[in-house]
């Protein structure tokens, strides 16, 4: 079910024409085809989709008179709109004038328009959401094709975590698999991600996990080496091999030492 036009632009119901515009120009930016373009088809599809549904609530909202009609039709935004619209009085009409008992409260002051910095934040948040999205669905799809099932457990930090059932084929069981999203792919962001999978529970069946650190942007080489060389001196229970990985490419730092599950699954994310 589609969302009422002010939960959409997340305005109240009372909100200002100004209020409005504002509010439509900074999430349609979230959804604008330059900021999706490297993304899945069904990613892009979901964008257009938006967009149109916020230029609609806007072309409603910003009308008057379409405005009043949307509003009679009985469609407020949500329960909590629908009380504050039942307990505001009525406009007064153009001929009669409505004098108050008590003295108005002055209306709160209007937020200042969002500064080049602010608006540049919230589009890359917006942007960053759907690739995050995206991308999860994305590694979630290759762990299927790897290992047909699989368990799901949380920790802390990571979108995915993952335990391979075993197959009647191998002896083995395959290694936990963590994953994570992250908007730079950085020396901070390794160390951050490797204090994380410390705290992975010990598997006495599985003495290795892999963790998959994912993001549109990458740090050079050096940098990311040296943060894990840093990190690798940490005690661990359990052997943690991370792999960078840049989802605008899928190409991927993939360790020496790490098993050939590595590849394969970096091979299923370039060619999904």
């Amino acid at each position: 079910m589609p969302k009422p036009f002010y939960e959409l632009l997340e305005v109240a119901a009372d909100a200002s024409s100004d209020e409005i515009k504002r509010a439509f120009r900074r999430e349609i930016a979230k959804y604008h085809p330059d900021k999706v373009q490297h993304l899945g088809k069904e990613f892009q599809e979901i964008a257009a989709n938006k967009a149109a549904e916020l230029t609609r609530a806007y072309k409603t909202l910003t009308d008057p008179a379409a405005r009043a009609e949307y509003d009679a039709d009985g469609a407020p935004s949500s329960t909590e709109t629908a009380r504050t619209r039942a307990a505001s009085p009525p406009p007064p009409s153009s001929d009669t004038a409505v004098q108050p008992s008590r003295p108005a409260a002055p209306p709160p002051p209007e937020p200042p328009p969002p500064s080049g910095a602010s608006v540049f934040q919230q589009d890359r948040a917006g942007a960053n959401d759907l690739v995050q999205r995206a991308t999860v669905m994305r590694f979630r799809s290759a762990l299927t094709g790897e290992f047909q099932s699989w368990e799901e457990f949380s920790l802390a930090g990571f979108q995915v975590s993952c335990i391979p059932k075993a197959t009647f084929w191998s002896l083995r069981l395959p290694p936990r698999v963590l994953g994570r999203f992250v908007p730079q792919v950085d020396g901070p962001a390794v160390t951050e991600t490797w204090d994380m999978a410390l705290r992975l529970p010990k598997d006495s069946q599985r003495d290795t996990c892999l963790i998959f650190l994912m993001g549109p942007a990458i740090a050079p080489a050096g940098e990311l080496a040296a943060a894990l060389k840093e990190s690798m001196r940490k005690p661990s229970k359990t052997k943690l091999v991370m792999v960078p990985v840049n989802t605008r490419t899928w190409n991927a730092h993939v360790p020496n030492d790490a098993p050939p599950l590595v590849k394969a699954l970096i091979t299923r994310l370039k060619t999904m």
